[in-house]
């Protein structure tokens, strides 16, 4: 039982406060678990059924979230109790009133109808990518902006509309902040980009083409993903047409990755990538009880997790160094006359290519920016819809030099829109910020992390976030967070002077 910082038995407000907290945390659970099933096991032909179950405990979870009892619970204990209770218990209550006030300000209807759209045009979103034909999703997407609208201006008035959906994934973080960091990345980037494409030296990665057998690639990311500490008794991995990281509870964490047997790296680092994320959700202090302080953070800590591990660990020299001969072992055949140095090269080539998921780390803000900027076009008014495809194709001309042959490989490749998550982009660069700056501090803190990952002893690594981020669950907010663990606010030119730094080695540029 929570106690008091004097001792005293927690007042029946807490305690109340605790259960209905606790039961709303179980039925959000359980729609995590259907949304699972939904992209790894359900029927095609159910999807219909789905979005109704969806939307109908999208309501009972609704209605519990915004029971006028627990508005009483919150304001009694924040009105009359709040200096006395533990800064665990102030968060708690802190966090609670925000979800609080957030859900009494949005009707019923428009959470059911957010839901039932979202599991809907997931679906859509899957034929339409399938077929290549953008038309086919283009009014899932003009609907979810006018909802999107009405539920800014429901929760934030204040807000312009897209601060309010970036707000949900990052909180305190605006256009006004983002803009001026993106436009600094877009003028440091794109000119490296361009150097390195018109050096005469590229890394051979003709090894990496081929065949790779599934299974083989199956068992390889199983069995780094449990090297670097993901726990398959409290988890398990799937297949899905997009990679992600879900589950229920930090007992029940699911990843999942896509394999193609042209290409291991990709399904690899998707692995290790989302093995990030669920090292963060194992990691969670739920012995605190299934309540908003143990909950991660935002998306932008979340994501720079998961770069964290993919990025910073195993796209480094060590990583590569260690595990090269256990990769050769798995595909002989391809990679005989590869050594572990060229092996690094290869998976740390910089090349601009369609797809996101599958870009480099120089690349890859430049992705993230282009959809950044068509958000806030679609939001502000700028840009509509039915246009998207030829804006698109027309950005990623102007930033990495490329156009889509389609839509599947341009405006349809991802899933996030299909289900009315616009704002969450940009939190992958920030998280790679964030993850970079991470990175160096763990280094001044534990001098002999290259030599443990060369080695393969990945606990320090993972006791250190275990420690620093993970089990700080919801305590301080990102910018607290940033300077409690780095001792500075979050600084891109950490970002920016390891990019350069290590593409000039890896591509002997002067």
């Amino acid at each position: 039982m929570f106690r008091l910082n004097n001792g005293m038995i927690m007042n029946q407000h807490y305690q109340n406060l605790v259960q209905k907290l606790e039961e709303i945390t179980h039925l959000s659970g359980v729609m995590s678990t259907l949304g699972w099933d939904q992209e790894v096991m359900m029927p095609p032909g159910a999807g219909e059924a789905r979005a109704k179950q969806i939307a109908a405990l999208a309501g009972v979870i609704h209605e519990r979230m915004t029971d006028p009892a627990l508005g009483e619970c919150l304001n009694e204990l924040k009105e009359k109790d709040f200096d006395a209770l533990s800064e665990l218990e102030r968060c708690n209550i802190r966090e609670a009133l925000h979800s609080y006030e957030l859900e009494t300000k949005v009707s019923k209807r428009l959470v059911q109808e957010l839901a039932e759209l979202s599991s809907r045009g997931h679906g859509i979103w899957v034929m339409a990518r399938q077929e290549n034909r953008f038309s086919d999703f283009a009014p899932v997407l003009k609907r979810f902006l006018e909802l999107k609208q009405e539920w800014a201006q429901c929760v934030s008035p204040d807000l312009k509309p897209y601060d309010a959906n970036i707000d949900l994934f990052e909180r305190g973080t605006t256009m006004d902040r983002i803009t001026p960091v993106f436009e600094r990345l877009k003028q440091e980037l794109i000119p490296l980009i361009h150097a390195i494409q018109a050096h005469s030296y590229q890394p051979d990665t003709a090894f990496l083409q081929g065949r790779f057998a599934l299974d083989k690639q199956e068992a390889l990311a199983r069995k780094i993903s449990q090297d670097i500490g993901f726990n398959f008794e409290q988890g398990r991995m799937d297949v899905s047409v997009h990679p992600f990281c879900g589950g229920s509870h930090p007992t029940d964490v699911r990843i999942t990755t896509r394999y193609k047997d042209s290409n291991f790296v990709e399904s690899l680092y998707a692995v290790i990538h989302e093995t990030g994320h669920a090292l963060y959700e194992q990691g969670r202090p739920h012995e605190l009880g299934d309540l908003p302080a143990a909950e991660s953070l935002t998306m932008g800590i979340h994501e720079s997790q998961s770069l964290f591990w993919e990025r910073m660990i195993a796209q480094s020299k060590p990583f590569c160094q260690h595990y090269f001969e256990t990769i050769r072992a798995a595909f002989p055949d391809n990679l005989k006359s590869a050594t572990a140095d060229s092996f690094y090269r290869a998976i740390n080539t910089c090349k601009p290519d369609f797809i996101r998921v599958e870009a480099d780390e120089v690349t890859y803000p430049l992705h993230i920016i282009l959809r950044y900027e068509i958000e806030k076009g679609l939001f502000d008014g700028s840009m509509q819809v039915d246009d998207l495809p030829h804006i698109w194709n027309e950005l990623m001309q102007k930033y990495l030099g490329i156009q889509p042959p389609n839509d599947k490989l341009g405006v349809l490749q991802d899933s996030h829109w299909s289900g009315g998550a616009f704002g969450y982009f940009p939190s992958y660069t920030l998280g790679a910020m964030y993850a970079c700056q991470f990175y160096q501090t763990l280094l001044s803190e534990q001098p002999d992390t290259e030599r443990n990952i060369a080695i393969g002893n990945f606990a320090p690594i993972k006791n250190w976030l275990n420690e620093n981020i993970h089990r700080q669950g919801r305590l301080y907010s990102p910018q607290e967070l940033v300077q409690r663990v780095t001792g500075e606010a979050l600084n891109p030119d950490y970002f920016v002077d390891y990019l350069k730094r290590k593409y000039s080695e890896v591509y002997n540029l002067t």
